[in-house]
């Protein structure tokens, strides 16, 4: 083989290599498109209620906690879970000494009570013969101070009675309202005194829901303001009532100020110390567009989201910048960047970029009011 044969054997070669590299290299430089698997939601104008959330807890109305006003050992004590009407008895003291108290002032009234009739006697007829001259007036005047004494000491004995009296009345303990017996502070055979607890008697005919609501919405609620309560030891059980008090301060520990709602428990369901939630209506917004939270992203320009846009043969993602209004839990109203008729990219919207491809594997419509499956607390952040 000749020098020019092996050199062009070599060109060759060298060219076959160069042909292959080349192919390899364009191989991997081909520009490869990724389709992105997503769920959208096409938006719609709906209502939704803006309403406040805060928990709360059930308080009876009536509610009171009875204590002696007098000294005595305690003779009878209703039994717990009695009924006792307004006025009826709950425990009563051991009445002997008030009783007497009772006795001595009456003969006290009846003692007084004759030196009056002494002197209004010994008055009148002194009074014939002071005009006739037959007593000076001097001695008169005394016949007249006996009479005005004996009378003020009838006085003096009649308050001595009715202050014997009502110790009397101290010695039974009543109820102010009809309730039930709920707890005791005292036993039979014990000595009680005044202040010293006995017994608490609770009405819940008709309870009291009292809860804190944050100090920014200070504004937003006012008495007659409709009210839903759900308890919680109920599940799904919801009640509806108006705000029948609002608190004129702010707690400064919880910065709360407190509401309370009235409702009816005549079946006696409700416990005073139950936790419920109160949701108060602030607003009702018609025409809302309401998307899930989730679909949210927040950037240093503030919050947007993705959206499919369709063309005759793809699926594309587009970002738009949003303003939130009020939201709660799972939903939030958008009040800017979005139209009717958009399709959000809710579900694998964090996997997506601008503009690129999508397979749509399902859409949802919002259908109906999110309020009431999800009032609303403050605005989205």
């Amino acid at each position: 083989m000749t020098h020019r044969t092996l050199s062009g054997l070599a060109l060759a070669a060298a060219l076959v290599l160069s042909s292959c590299s080349g192919t390899d290299t364009a191989t991997e430089a081909a520009p490869t498109t990724r389709t992105v698997r997503v769920e959208t939601m096409v938006v719609q104008p709906t209502a939704f209620e803006d309403v406040i959330e805060v928990t709360g807890s059930v308080d009876a109305t009536n509610d009171a906690i009875l204590s002696a006003q007098t000294s005595g050992t305690v003779t009878t004590l209703r039994d717990l879970g009695t009924y006792v009407p307004a006025g009826g008895l709950v425990a009563q003291l051991d009445p002997t000494l008030a009783q007497a108290a009772v006795n001595q002032a009456q003969a006290l009234v009846r003692q007084a009570e004759a030196q009056l009739e002494l002197a209004e006697d010994n008055y009148r007829r002194q009074e014939g013969l002071y005009r006739d001259s037959i007593i000076s007036a001097i001695e008169f005047e005394g016949i007249r101070a006996q009479r005005a004494t004996a009378r003020a000491s009838v006085a003096q004995a009649e308050a001595g009675l009715a202050q014997a009296r009502q110790q009397l009345a101290f010695t039974r303990v009543v109820s102010p309202f009809g309730g039930k017996v709920e707890e005791h502070f005292a036993q039979r055979g014990e000595q009680a005194a005044p202040g010293i607890r006995i017994a608490r008697v609770v009405s819940t005919d008709r309870v009291k829901v009292t809860a804190g609501v944050p100090e920014r919405y200070a504004g937003d609620v006012d008495l007659g303001d409709a009210v839903e309560v759900r308890l919680d030891a109920y599940g799904s059980e919801t009640r509806t009532g108006r705000v029948t008090f609002v608190g004129s301060a702010v707690d400064p520990a919880s910065r709360t100020f407190p509401i309370e709602v009235e409702l009816n428990n005549a079946e006696g369901r409700l416990k005073p110390a139950m936790v419920a939630t109160v949701l108060v209506r602030r607003d009702r917004i018609e025409n809302a567009l309401v998307v899930p939270r989730a679909a949210l992203q927040r950037d240093e320009d503030g919050q947007s989201l993705y959206v499919a846009v369709r063309t005759d043969s793809t699926i594309v993602a587009q970002r738009r910048q949003v303003e939130t209004g009020p939201g709660y839990g799972a939903d939030v109203v958008i009040t800017g960047g979005l139209q009717a008729g958009d399709e959000v990219i809710v579900v694998g919207q964090n996997n997506v970029t601008e503009n690129e491809r999508l397979d749509v594997a399902n859409t949802r419509q919002r259908v109906g009011s999110p309020a009431t499956t999800a009032p609303t607390t403050a605005p989205a952040e």
